[in-house]
């Protein structure tokens, strides 16, 4: 009977307890982020009073089971619900947070870390941001101020609401980017003003300007170039005007002035004739060459710098208003080149140079592998040795007929002896002179690589250009004639220039090469520190900053002959650095989901504040609670490393600005938990009543 009365007290202790947690979870039915506990019965001690005993074979007797008495119950343990997440209640209060997953926030006392699902923060009145309940400073990471990103480490406290981060001052542009599509059929890019965009930055001070630059195709697919055509202020004034110097390039420049240079040989169509005007007289005629080409050596005809014109004849036809006038003076110029390659490989010459001296000699192959030289051939003397006399001094011919042509130069009146000249690398070089008129009929035998005429006109190589090879000049383009075959091909240099930088891209996919300069991805908008004005007074720029202008995102691709080149301040990175701005008031903030606190200002900047860091564990339903919604590691809970986590580093976990978690307690589970522990609990008491009334009797029997 003492057995029962004790397992009715332990009963009703443990429903005693079990109703204490009901009840505490009732109380917090509309707590923050509570997490709802139950508790688990176990059994207590039993006393046995008889052992258990097997089968024996020997005596056919059967084995018993063991006699044990129970000695009533025990709590075995008080589960939390700890990973069962909450509804969301919203409070549209910017600082009001909500985890979704199993992280927690961490706190601060001053001493202690502490770890809660509380997401109900304030701003204290040092900026700090804390939990509105305790006054306990949230903890995180902060921002590094030179790179305006955050600084993971060990977690701190956040001061988000710092004097500095309540305005945001003025601030000069120093990055930009620029991006979209530029269609190389774009007929705004091959016009003389080119494809013309905006872009506007901020000085220092906050004022805003507006920047012109143009993009004007080049002649070679793939390649353009971009140049700044003026910087205008907020009232749409020039700063040239506005600071009364002659260019704008004396208050930024863009780029350099430079220059692509190419010779190309153009060919006539139909009979090979050129017109031209005539400058003396200005009739029009048509200027024809008889030729034939021999060969320079013997076996190197088919190497065209090796060819030479044999017999030339320059006819004048009959002068009327369609022919070249008689008595037309004509010069004919022609150089050919030996380099040391060509003399020693095709001729086998060697070259060397004694006593200030120039020499070939010609090298022999013998049937036994060994080499003979021949005799030294002078060819020159060395541009900085006195000139040779004498024997030293051999005629170029002489030279020619030693490497095994047979050429007759003509000498005294015309054409001129030729020039002779050996380079530091033994190239050799013969130039010529040929004066012609057009009323007598002159031969010429000569060698000659780019052999050639030369007009007398030079004022009308315009005109002869345009009319004969199509070419014209524009401002940035420039052509000139260099000379005209006899068969009328002409070798003319293109000049095209610019002031600005070099945008080339890849012909084969459209994609971006360089801008400037090789493996160059941006260019810099350059002000000077001060400048001079039209009355000789300094002016002073210091209120700008140079401006890096990224352009790695442009693509050369078709887009239907329309271009969306654009250009936007700042570097394009997450926080958008160096895009300059007015001085500005904060007008708000949020928290997005990875915990990043953004400031927003009424000059359009966003400005990263700091970020929340959480935790997790590997056994949250092991942490402790500690009261005011907050918990504590323990042995079983394992412990917080200093450092954090970002929330959405494993993609499941993130947060909600404006919203709370309430809590997770089931009010029909916890009353229906209630009846039966009401009913057990009255179960118990039956059995110390009962137990009480055995005694009773028992006592009784005295009597």
């Amino acid at each position: 009977m003492m057995r029962s009365l004790f397992s009715g007290v332990s009963g009703l202790k443990t429903h005693q307890t079990r109703m204490d947690v009901i009840g505490n979870n009732i109380a917090n039915v509309n707590t923050t982020a509570y997490k709802s506990q139950n508790m688990v019965f176990s059994d207590l001690l039993y006393q046995q009073t008889q052992a258990a005993s097997g089968a024996n074979a020997d005596t056919g007797r059967g084995g018993i089971n063991a006699r044990q008495i129970g000695l009533g119950s025990k709590t075995a343990a008080i589960n939390t619900a700890i990973t069962r997440q909450g509804s969301a209640q919203s409070t549209n209060n910017p600082w009001d947070v909500m985890i979704s997953g199993e992280s927690f926030f961490i706190v601060n006392s001053g001493s202690q870390n502490f770890f809660t699902r509380d997401g109900s923060f304030n701003i204290d009145s040092s900026g700090n941001l804390v939990m509105a309940s305790t006054g306990y400073r949230v903890m995180g990471w902060q921002v590094d101020e030179e790179t305006g990103e955050i600084q993971s480490g060990p977690v701190q406290a956040l001061q988000v609401m710092k004097a500095e981060n309540m305005t945001a001052p003025a601030e000069a542009t120093t990055n930009g980017i620029v991006s979209g599509i530029l269609d190389k059929n774009d007929t705004d890019v091959h016009s003389k003003a080119g494809l013309v965009r905006t872009f506007q930055f901020f000085d220092a001070r906050g004022y805003s300007y507006t920047a012109q630059f143009s993009i004007h195709a080049l002649s070679t697919d793939g390649q353009y170039y971009v140049q700044l055509d003026d910087i205008t202020d907020d009232n749409g004034q020039s700063l040239k005007d506005y600071y009364n110097v002659n260019d704008i390039s004396q208050i930024a420049s863009f780029g350099e002035a430079k220059s692509i240079e190419e010779t190309k040989v153009y060919g006539l169509p139909g009979d090979g004739s050129v017109t031209y005007k005539d400058g003396g007289n200005g009739k029009t005629g048509t200027f024809t060459v008889n030729y034939n080409y021999g060969e320079i050596l013997t076996g190197f005809g088919e190497n065209v710098m090796m060819s030479m014109a044999e017999n030339l004849k320059v006819t004048a036809p009959a002068a009327d208003n369609n022919k070249l006038p008689a008595n037309s003076a004509v010069t004919m110029q022609g150089d050919v080149t030996l380099d040391r390659n060509v003399l020693q490989e095709k001729y086998g010459l060697t070259y060397d140079e004694k006593g200030g001296q120039y020499y070939y000699r010609p090298e022999t192959k013998n049937a036994d592998g060994s080499i003979t030289y021949g005799d030294r051939t002078p060819l020159g003397p060395n541009p900085n040795a006195t000139p040779p006399t004498g024997p030293d001094a051999t005629a170029w011919g002489e030279v020619l007929s030693k490497l095994g042509g047979n050429v007759q130069l003509a000498t005294g009146g015309t054409p001129a002896a030729p020039l002779i000249s050996v380079d530091e690398k033994g190239a050799v070089t013969m130039s010529f002179t040929a004066n012609f008129t057009t009323n007598k009929e002159s031969a010429f035998t000569a060698a000659t690589g780019t052999f050639g005429v030369t007009l007398n006109y030079p004022a009308d190589k315009a005109e002869i250009m345009e009319k004969a090879y199509g070419l014209n000049s524009t401002d940035n383009v420039k052509f000139d004639i260099n000379y005209i075959t006899p068969d009328g091909h002409a070798s003319v240099t293109r000049v095209e220039s610019y002031e600005g930088n070099a945008l080339v891209f890849d012909t084969k996919t459209g994609k971006f090469s360089y801008v400037g300069d090789p493996e160059q991805t941006a260019v810099t908008l350059d002000f000077a520190g001060s400048t001079t004005d039209l009355t000789g007074q300094t002016v002073d720029l210091g209120h700008f900053s140079d401006i890096s202008i990224d352009f790695s995102t442009i693509r050369n691709v078709n887009n239907g002959k329309t271009s969306t080149v654009a250009y936007d301040n700042g570097d394009g990175s997450e926080n958008n650095l160096g895009t300059g701005r007015k001085e500005g008031a904060l007008i708000g903030v949020e928290i997005s989901q990875d915990g990043k606190i953004r400031a927003s200002y009424d000059n359009g900047l966003s400005k990263l504040l700091g970020q929340i860091a959480v935790t997790k564990f590997a056994n949250p339903a092991g942490l402790a609670k500690a009261g005011n919604n907050l918990y504590k590691t323990t042995l079983n809970s394992g412990e917080f490393d200093g450092t954090g986590i970002d929330i959405t580093s494993d993609g499941e976990g993130s947060m909600e600005s404006g919203v709370l978690e309430m809590s997770n307690v089931d009010l029909a589970g916890e009353f229906t938990e209630m009846i039966t522990t009401q009913r057990g609990f009255q179960a118990n008491s039956r059995i110390i009543t009962t137990s009480d009334s055995m005694l009773e009797e028992l006592v009784n029997l005295k009597r």
